[in-house]
């Protein structure tokens, strides 16, 4: 499990991006939301835990919940 701060949100696409601890940027969609983060709510600067996954575009945060 990787820890990391939301860093941005763009409400509207559904989609945003992690900043991890180890200085990488992630990619993650709602549907990759764990049942204790409401997409809707999620606002930068939240710490929250994911796993890295691949994707056909690269890596991404999945299994993303609150820290």
């Amino acid at each position: 499990m990787t820890t990391g701060t939301i860093k941005k949100v763009v409400s509207d696409r559904g989609f945003g991006f992690i900043a991890a601890e180890d200085g990488k940027e992630y990619f993650f969609h709602r549907d990759g939301l764990d049942r204790s983060l409401e997409f809707d709510r999620l606002v930068g600067g939240e710490k929250v835990n994911f796993e890295v996954e691949s994707s056909p575009r690269g890596p991404r945060a999945g299994k993303v919940s609150a820290a």
